[in-house]
């Protein structure tokens, strides 16, 4: 059996948490932020520790309960394969997408494209200025999809920031040619209602359609109106993709979905969606709905069709991203609890809040309901310095188990088995210690994601990150060859691949 902890920390509670191609160049010199949308969902931290906080997360490390600042520790199962730094994109890192031998790297300020032929030596390709946070980012064939949540004085890729109170502001899709990876064209843009905050693909023959997640109206905001129920749906012809437009806003929540408070205090009320994921064999999407989850047809990709909604109303505070199981019967829903801007992994929080919710889908067609089994929480100590949060992770395609890699931020990222619906259990992790202690620091792995055979970690401060996961539970995950991953448009992992 393999230990989780040969490394020389000890597991330790700590203590109380602290509360238009212009612009475009392959090479780059540097790159200012982007604000993405602020409230609430991947925020960054600014708030001070306090001076006991500092002293008992010295304490630790001296007494070897936490790791050392930027130290790095993992089960004896995992191994650090690469580390890439940040180059001209100085931004916050975000999601990742894969196709062939080539990672795609979303940041703040535009995207990245990296040639990981060889995992243990990535070597850039591109680099991308373009800033728009969050810069969630989808490939498929030729096209990458990039998207804007961030109000900008226009659709080009050297706009700056301009208040969403302005007519003339502009948020939505830009999509590049990456034919040549070397020098991605940007090709289209779309505006859509609230920007773009994530983006799904459904491959559909020659066309493509994206689900648009996008949230936070504003009566003030003349492209941002509440109420914002639904999601805006883009197709794309593949041939042709500045003809891509919206062609429908379904409405999702139709009686306005979670008020939030005070009906349902500490709790998001729902205003669209943060995050979708599809399941194109199954025909079935899982929505992270702010304060609501839930399940939905896609088998008309234009009419998607709302199955069941669950709430959580004790536990949850914000609904951010969903994963599958291969078989479909379960779904996994993370909870961004302090919206990605505060440190949630500790004794006060404990192991409910701001966890990862594991939901059974039973019944079959329209009758198919969400039923809550159980919570996941990572349980290693973390400063209070650390922002620790449930983020996106994928699944490790291993047949007849339902395991999976996630990040943390600062809590690193974990793998985790949840065969057992009611008992899920970590099997290995890997992560760095604080950035530093006198300040709540975003930081951490945005992303973490099994790809042909490794796992590949968008650190939101520190680079990209190529771990190497060993574990006989796992091993047979290595032979399935995927030639395109895009984890929120899930493939069926054992007829999609290639030996």
């Amino acid at each position: 059996m393999t230990s989780l902890h040969t490394t020389r920390v000890r597991r330790r509670r700590l203590g109380v948490a602290a509360a238009a191609a212009a612009g475009l160049f392959a090479t780059l010199l540097a790159a200012g932020p982007a604000v993405a949308t602020p409230d609430p969902g991947d925020k960054p931290a600014k708030e001070e520790t306090s001076k006991s906080q500092q002293a008992e997360a010295r304490e630790a490390i001296e007494n070897n309960d936490i790791p050392g600042i930027d130290e790095i520790i993992h089960s004896d199962n995992m191994s650090h394969v690469a580390n890439v730094p940040k180059e001209h994109l100085k931004g916050t890192n975000s999601d990742i997408a894969f196709q062939g031998k080539y990672a795609f790297s979303g940041n703040y300020d535009g995207f990245r494209i990296f040639d990981i032929s060889k995992p243990s030596q990535p070597k850039t390709v591109a680099q991308v200025l373009c800033p728009g946070g969050q810069n969630d980012i989808s490939v498929s064939g030729d096209l990458l999809f990039l998207s804007t949540d961030s109000s900008r004085s226009d659709n080009s890729c050297s706009s700056v920031s301009q208040p969403a109170t302005e007519k003339s502001s502009w948020e939505g899709m830009k999509i590049f040619d990456i034919s040549d990876k070397r020098n991605p064209e940007y090709v289209a843009a779309v505006e859509t209602a609230c920007g773009s905050h994530t983006n799904t693909l459904v491959p559909d023959g020659k066309n493509v359609y994206v689900y648009v997640s996008s949230y936070s109206p504003s009566a003030a905001f003349p492209d941002c109106q509440p109420p914002h129920d639904g999601i805006s749906i883009i197709k794309v012809p593949r041939n042709a993709p500045e003809k891509s437009a919206v062609v429908d806003f379904p409405i999702l929540f139709p009686d306005g979905g979670n008020p939030g408070a005070p009906t349902n205090p500490g709790v998001s009320a729902t205003t669209g969606c943060h995050d979708i994921t599809v399941l194109p064999s199954k025909d079935v999407a899982a929505g992270a709905c702010m304060g609501d989850g839930i399940l939905f047809d896609i088998k008309n990709p234009e009419q998607p069709r709302v199955i069941d909604r669950v709430q959580d109303n004790v536990n949850f505070a914000f609904w951010h991203s969903a994963t599958f199981n291969q078989r479909a019967n379960k779904v996994v829903f993370t909870d961004e609890l302090g919206g990605g801007g505060a440190a949630t992994c500790n004794e006060e929080i404990g192991p409910k809040r701001g966890a990862d919710g594991i939901y059974d889908i039973e019944g079959k067609g329209d009758s198919r309901k969400l039923k809550f089994k159980s919570y996941f929480k990572i349980d290693r100590p973390q400063a209070d310095a650390e922002v620790c949060v449930a983020h996106n992770g994928s699944l490790i395609p291993v047949k007849g188990k339902d395991i999976m890699v996630q990040a943390w931020y600062q809590g690193g990222i974990s793998v985790w088995d949840f065969t057992d619906s009611s008992k899920p259990k970590e099997i290995g992790y890997f992560e760095r210690g604080p950035v530093t202690l006198d300040q709540v620091t975003t930081a951490g792995p945005w992303s973490a994601y099994y790809y042909n055979g490794y796992i590949y970690s968008n650190d939101i401060a520190k680079g990209l990150d190529v771990i190497r996961l060993d574990d006989r539970r796992t091993d047979e995950a290595k032979r399935v060859k995927m030639d395109e991953l895009n984890v929120q448009t899930q493939p069926d992992y054992f007829e999609d691949f290639r030996n």
